[in-house]
């Protein structure tokens, strides 16, 4: 099931990076994001990874790769926080859930959003404790499913 899971969220990220480029690169270490409405997700693979399905509900999706010597890359561990901001400045604290399938590692939060708001995300994700953490920001648009 989880597997399957992360099949699901590469194509929204394929999806997604078509619309913009969804990674950002520092220290050596990539970090890919992506956000999503939950009702995406079919209520088996929700329930198998206690996710809430909700037409009002988003999921953002945090990974991340060492870069090695040779250009291979690795999931590696991080710590990952992070808030969404909406126009009038009311501040979304995401706590994000570690699930580790061995060879994906990959850090899901989930948050209330309004029909059509534009949330702006600021994340610190830190894989190496002896680096400052890599800052995200971006911006995006949710709306209801219907």
């Amino acid at each position: 099931m989880l597997k399957f899971f992360t099949a699901l969220v590469c194509s929204f990220a394929l999806v997604n990076s078509v619309q913009a480029e969804q990674s950002q690169t520092q220290n050596g270490y990539e970090v890919h994001y992506n956000a999503f409405n939950s009702g995406f997700l079919t209520p088996e693979v929700a329930q198998a990874n206690g996710l809430t399905r909700s037409k009002v509900m988003a999921l953002l999706n945090v990974s991340v790769l060492k870069v090695e010597d040779d250009g291979s890359k690795r999931p590696v561990n991080a710590l990952v926080s992070g808030e969404a901001k909406n126009l009038i400045g009311q501040i979304k604290t995401i706590s994000f859930k570690k699930i580790d399938e061995g060879d994906a590692i990959y850090y899901l939060g989930s948050f209330r959003f309004s029909d059509e708001e534009l949330l702006n995300f600021d994340l610190d994700v830190q894989p190496d404790p002896n680096q400052s953490p890599i800052t995200v920001r971006f911006s995006q648009t949710f709306y209801e499913d219907r």
